[in-house]
């Protein structure tokens, strides 16, 4: 299984099916994985099963992006992203929360990083200017989630999908 190398993150994205509900996994499969797997991969993923989709990203010197959370409220989480630099046209925010699984856990031999739910994109026309860009909003993660285990997630994607940057910080929701 693949493994992130020094600076980069993987995340895993649970694609739903053409069988619904009636797929395993399904209910951590958010509605927008479809469309990142389209974006990222050029392509659709498989409709007649849930296939997992792991995304690679890669640091972008010219731009910051930071990422606060918290706290935590009756099912929602409050995000604050923070950014500088300049991003070309086409280029869009997201923000993910993120439950983490640690090797030996869920199944799992390996950490993962399990996309939950998905806002974006986000408006950044200030930092199409080259100007310092700022986003708060409420996220609200699904029952099935285990909040003690969510961090949010930030990234910047160009015209073609490819992250070039990306942030995180660990998630108040205990």
């Amino acid at each position: 299984m693949a493994q992130p190398a020094d600076g980069q993150w993987l995340l895993d994205w649970i694609v739903p099916s053409a069988r619904g509900q009636a797929a395993p996994l399904a209910s951590a499969a958010p509605d927008e994985a479809r469309d990142r797997a389209r974006r990222a991969l050029q392509a659709g993923p498989a409709d007649n099963r849930v296939s997992v989709q792991r995304s690679t990203a890669h640091r972008a010197s010219s731009l910051h992006l930071s990422v606060i959370s918290g706290p935590a409220w009756y099912g929602y989480l409050g995000v604050q992203l923070d950014a500088s630099g300049r991003v070309a046209a086409g280029a869009s925010v997201w923000v993910a929360l993120v439950e983490t699984v640690a090797p030996g856990t869920e199944g799992t031999l390996v950490p993962r990083e399990l996309v939950r739910t998905l806002a974006g994109p986000l408006p950044a026309e200030d930092l199409r200017r080259g100007q310092p860009w700022q986003y708060q909003l409420a996220m609200r993660w699904p029952e099935t989630a285990k909040p003690a285990r969510l961090r949010a997630r930030a990234w910047i994607e160009d015209a073609r999908g490819r992250i070039v940057a990306m942030a995180g910080e660990r998630c108040g929701a205990r």
